[in-house]
């Protein structure tokens, strides 16, 4: 497949918590296409979305739509049908990426380390909580550490959680209790086939939430991270190998919570995202900046997947 030039249609914003982000990503995926020379249409996802698509006739969709609809097989279905190449994960494995109840159900079975826990119904937060303390409640299909909650003996929440407490119950009638593991935040990116580096993930105060993410100067990068060997590799082969169990495409990013009083059993990964952020502050330009890969050339090798793939399906 020929580098070009490609019409590039960039599908980003929409209307989830993580429209910002989506913003930000896709404008740095169209400046950098234009960079390189090809043509782009910019959409910013509304509910005309597919008549928008159409009129386009683009040679690729790049998805830069982050969380749901965009993340979630929606989208990928709704192209489908249409019959357009776009990027990323296709409608399968984004069902089941994004809900982190059914990606555990697909690579626990594997011996892919991942945190125990179960689904439980917001009212029943306010009579018991559903494990010991400490523990963690998080959406079960959200990305980007929306609306996460770490609730501890000591904290401002109550005992048992206060209804008019400000926390994910107040948004999502369901919500997933983990344990909390103590310890330090990693995320290793695939692309294609290659797991790329380690980062480790510092947020000067709190934890990496959906502000330490997205502001800069709240976090510190360690890429790479600054970890023994074994727990490096450890990161590097259970992404892959998660990015390969779910079938996804083009770019992934796996993350970890790895408890280094433990060793190598004290790494666990947390969930894989199927459409990687590609803002200023992004993991995956990031690690993939540190091998060589400029952010250009990153945009070009994830549109260059999709369309290979694309004419693959056709021929075959």
């Amino acid at each position: 497949m020929s580098r070009g030039p490609w019409h590039v249609a960039v599908l980003m914003g929409g209307w989830s918590a993580e429209r910002p982000v989506s913003l930000s990503s896709g404008e740095g995926v169209a400046k950098a296409l234009e960079s390189r020379g090809h043509k782009v249409t910019r959409i910013d996802m509304d509910r005309n979305v597919a008549a928008r698509l159409s009129e386009t006739k683009a040679d690729v969709i790049f998805n830069a739509l982050h969380g749901v609809p965009g993340e979630d097989g929606t989208v990928q279905g709704m192209m489908d049908l249409m019959g357009l190449t776009y990027t990323h994960s296709g409608l399968a494995t984004s069902v089941i990426a994004i809900d982190k109840q059914l990606t555990k159900q697909a690579l626990v079975p594997h011996g892919i380390p991942m945190p125990g826990g179960h689904i439980v119904d917001r009212e029943s937060l306010f009579t018991a909580d559903p494990l010991p303390r400490p523990y963690v409640l998080k959406p079960v299909n959200e990305g980007s550490s929306v609306g996460v909650a770490i609730v501890t003996a000591g904290g401002n929440y109550g005992n048992p959680i206060a209804r008019d407490s400000v926390g994910p119950w107040q948004d999502f009638p369901q919500l997933l209790a983990e344990p909390y593991i103590r310890g330090r935040e990693l995320t290793t990116a695939v692309l294609g086939d290659e797991a790329l580096l380690v980062t480790e993930l510092r947020p000067k105060s709190g934890f990496y939430d959906f502000d330490a993410k997205y502001t800069d100067g709240m976090t510190e990068h360690v890429c790479p991270a600054e970890i023994p060997a074994e727990i490096t590799e450890a990161c590097k082969a259970l992404a892959l190998r998660a990015h390969q169990l779910l079938g996804c495409k083009g770019a992934s990013r796996s993350d970890f919570r790895w408890d280094d009083e433990k060793g190598i059993d004290g790494l666990y990964l947390l969930e894989v995202n199927t459409q990687p952020g590609m803002t200023p502050l992004s993991l995956v330009p990031e690690q993939a900046a540190k091998l060589g890969i400029d952010y250009a050339t990153l945009v070009e090798t994830i549109v260059e997947e999709a369309l290979t793939r694309a004419g693959e399906s056709r021929d075959g």
